[in-house]
């Protein structure tokens, strides 16, 4: 019996007003998160990742409209008003962003910044917050605290300042942590030490949803994995069998992308060929045949649906939740020619 989800999104999709008209950006996405689990959303850029979890918190641009249902215990995120949502932004669900210098308000000093969202909801003293914003600092193994609280965000180097944003995510104790690419931009050993964090977070029993691009991010962290392309979930599975055997040919593909210290020496990093489709000029098939080797007929012209491979057991919450009466799966694939076997993907 597996516990209910933290986060239950269904049918999610977010489309914006252009010029050209109505673009659907993300179509079709359902996923559960829960307590002291890692998601991974994963995918190349301009594949709706980012997208997703700024529908669940509200935070689109203004062209931006999202339908479809989030639940956060059992309290509906989409077209929820902006006093509801503030009662969960923070204390319910943290915000880690992949640029600190943007989201680290630039003329606040540090102790401003994270002590404001406990001082405005009324969740401490001013004497208290400061005190938890020094161990907060503490918790993220910066050193100095103190002299920190009294500096700038520009004052920081960049590793610095992802870990005073991963303080401030979680200065009100959220139940849920979004992390969008957590690590980019920084060099690989700074990097390491934020993985530990987040996994640190996560053995305190806050639950991730975690946005990356890096599959060895994914790999360190996630327990279980969303594979997204032009706007919709491809495949979804356990980190560890998605590694072992991937089921559509664009995850395969990304993994052969990844560089490795092993192999053959001086060989060339193999690319995925050509570009995702864009979101206004999608193919009414499935959105990756243009670029697969594998495509066949049916492929332009029939859109494969997102469908639990029979060799694996559904997942059900204590609940006995479901989507479209089916127990929603760890592991699914859209595909009309699914992988059968790493010879397959090799």
């Amino acid at each position: 019996m597996t516990s209910a989800p933290l986060l239950r999104v269904r049918d999610l999709g977010v489309d914006f007003s252009t010029s050209q008209g109505v673009v659907q950006a993300v179509s079709g996405v359902s996923f559960d998160v829960r307590a002291g689990e890692c998601l991974a959303v994963v995918g190349e850029s301009g594949s709706g990742k980012t997208q997703v979890l700024l529908a669940c918190l509200g935070l689109l641009a203004s062209n931006g409209t999202a339908r479809g249902s989030a639940l956060f215990a059992d309290r509906e995120l989409i077209g929820a008003g902006e006093r509801s949502l503030n009662a969960v932004r923070g204390t319910g669900i943290g915000l880690l962003t992949q640029d600190p210098l943007s989201s680290l308000t630039p003329h606040l000093r540090i102790e401003t910044l994270l002590t404001e969202g406990l001082l405005d909801r009324g969740l401490a003293t001013r004497a208290a917050a400061r005190e938890r914003a020094l161990q907060a600092l503490r918790d993220v193994e910066i050193a100095d605290p103190e002299s920190r609280l009294r500096q700038y965000p520009h004052e920081l180097s960049g590793g610095m300042r992802q870990r005073v944003a991963l303080a401030a995510a979680l200065m009100c104790g959220p139940q849920l942590l979004f992390a969008d690419e957590p690590t980019t931009a920084l060099d690989v050993s700074v990097q390491a030490r934020v993985l530990e964090l987040l996994a640190l977070v996560r053995s305190r029993g806050v639950g991730m949803l975690l946005v990356t691009h890096d599959l060895g991010v994914v790999a360190g962290l996630a327990d279980r994995v969303a594979v997204m392309y032009s706007g919709r979930i491809v495949e979804t599975a356990t980190t560890d069998e998605l590694f072992r055997a991937p089921k559509h040919p664009y995850t395969a593909a990304l993994l052969a992308a990844v560089p490795r210290l092993h192999g053959v020496a001086q060989s060339r990093l193999v690319g995925i060929a050509g570009d995702p489709p864009q979101p206004s000029a999608r193919p009414p098939g499935c959105a990756f045949a243009p670029r697969c080797g594998r495509a066949v007929d049916r492929c332009s012209d029939s859109r494969p649906e997102l469908t639990a491979s029979a060799e694996v057991s559904p997942l059900t919450t204590a609940q006995g939740d479901s989507m479209d009466g089916r127990a929603w799966p760890i592991t699914a694939v859209a595909c009309h020619r699914p992988l059968q076997d790493r010879a397959e993907i090799a």
